[in-house]
């Protein structure tokens, strides 16, 4: 049973995750195997003799709270797999037929942010500093996730990013303890543009609505930058809107009445589905296309196809992958038998950095975070739900495919999961930022 424990400061529940078979499962842990090396953030210290703590974190509460209860079963299914050796860790060459972590069973708590950076430093930091976490994982809002970056950097702690589509997060924020998977505002844009020249075409006057944060404003930047000088579209400016807004009715209205062709919502999670559902009521989806640069887990099925139907945009992951992709099966079809639901991608972003990151350690054959670091940024490619994907060491953006896709009308929806159809699988080469995006790694 999960130990339940409470963060003083938050006033959140923290949980202790159990695997569904722990205590059962034969780790083997040779005494002073990692004595000679030299100590850094938790490491030796986090080594116990039979377990390794990896402190989780999601959006439980707040605007963004359905995607981040999916991102935390993400972590779970693959902890479990991991501890059990079963799921995407049968099919890893350095993971089969192994249980565990280098030996080691994984122990994890999880704590809500509330889709705030606070909360979140406030529970890694404990997370850190008395459950001697060897990794830090978990955020579903871009501020989140840099904010947890600069703690890992500055506990030498290392950071698996959970999801951030923010230029910053491996841009001017980077940081050598922290790697981010899901593609960035810049990817993302570059990847979607093309399929919008095609689909909606050039020439096109655009507004956005834009959340008013790193996120919000990179994914504006970036997707304005590709469309305006890719098909020449012009932009008629923004409406900006603080986090958790509830009414954007005076928004709406300047966005009604701007002449645009097109609506880009920025807005993600609930604010995504409240902004879209007024702007159905508004009238705005009747006379303007609508694109969502990155669509929310959830967007799909809370405004159904009468909303999201021929809208286009882009997501770290999509189910249907699993029909093309073998890999992509072992986890859509493993986390639909526990959790009696296809996936959305906040839980393969937790998924696949949980893998990524045991792969990593076993390869490094250390827990050592500067050793660890190294095998991640040596480009070792590894086959994946989304195919081939390895980090690059100039900035720690994984380099991934990135899908497009365009919402389902009902008649062409096959089952109660079926919202969007993939338009597009841009390799990741061709879409990463030649420049970094700003980033300057630091030294240590």
């Amino acid at each position: 049973m999960a130990q339940r424990t409470k963060n003083s400061v938050s006033r959140r529940r923290v949980l202790q995750g159990a695997a569904a078979a722990a205590g059962t499962l034969p780790f083997i842990h040779v005494p002073g195997s990692f004595a000679a090396e030299e100590a850094i953030g938790n490491f030796p210290a986090g080594v116990k003799a039979h377990s390794i703590f990896v402190g989780v974190t999601a959006p439980l509460t707040g605007p963004y709270s359905a995607d981040g209860e999916d991102h935390l079963k993400g972590y779970q299914l693959a902890i479990e797999h991991l501890n059990e050796g079963t799921g995407l860790a049968e099919h890893i060459p350095t993971l089969k037929g192994k249980k565990g972590v280098l030996g080691k069973k994984i122990e994890y708590k999880y704590g809500d942010t509330q889709t705030q950076p606070n909360p979140a430093v406030q529970i890694q930091t404990g997370f850190i500093t008395q459950d001697k976490a060897i990794m830090i994982t978990g955020s579903l809002n871009s501020a989140v996730a840099i904010a947890l970056e600069k703690l890992a950097q500055r506990y030498k702690v290392l950071n698996m990013v959970g999801c951030s589509g923010a230029n910053e997060t491996t841009g001017v924020d980077c940081q050598r303890y922290a790697f981010r998977s899901q593609p960035s505002a810049y990817m993302a844009a570059k990847a979607l543009a093309p399929v919008l020249g095609k689909e909606i075409g050039k020439n096109k006057k655009s507004i956005y609505l834009v959340p008013d944060y790193a996120y919000g404003h990179s994914v504006e930047k970036s997707t304005g930058e590709f469309t305006e000088k890719k098909l020449g579209w012009k932009s008629l400016g923004s409406q900006v809107c603080p986090l958790g807004t509830t009414d954007y009715s005076s928004y709406l209205l300047n966005i009604a009445n701007s002449g645009a062709d097109v609506f880009v919502n920025v807005a993600f999670g609930a604010d995504a589905v409240a902004s879209c559902k007024q702007a159905k009521q508004f009238g705005i989806l009747d006379k303007m296309k609508m694109v969502v640069p990155n669509i929310s887990a959830f967007q799909g099925k809370e405004l159904g196809p009468e909303i999201m139907g021929g809208v286009y945009g882009t997501m770290d992951f999509w189910w249907t992958l699993a029909e093309t992709n073998p890999l992509a099966k072992v986890f859509v079809d493993t986390f639909n038998a526990r959790f009696k639901y296809r996936p959305s991608w906040p839980a393969h972003v937790g998924y696949s950095q949980m893998m990524v990151w045991a792969d990593a350690v076993t390869r490094a054959k250390t827990f050592n975070p500067l050793k660890v670091i190294a095998e991640l940024e040596a480009g070792h490619k590894l086959q994946m739900p989304l195919g081939e994907v390895w980090y690059r060491k100039e900035d720690h953006q994984q380099v991934r495919a990135v899908p497009v896709v365009v919402g389902k009308t009902k008649a062409e929806m096959r089952n109660e999961d079926d919202f969007f159809k993939i338009v597009g699988l841009t390799p990741g080469p061709e879409v990463m930022p030649p420049d970094f995006l700003g980033c300057k790694m630091p030294s240590a």
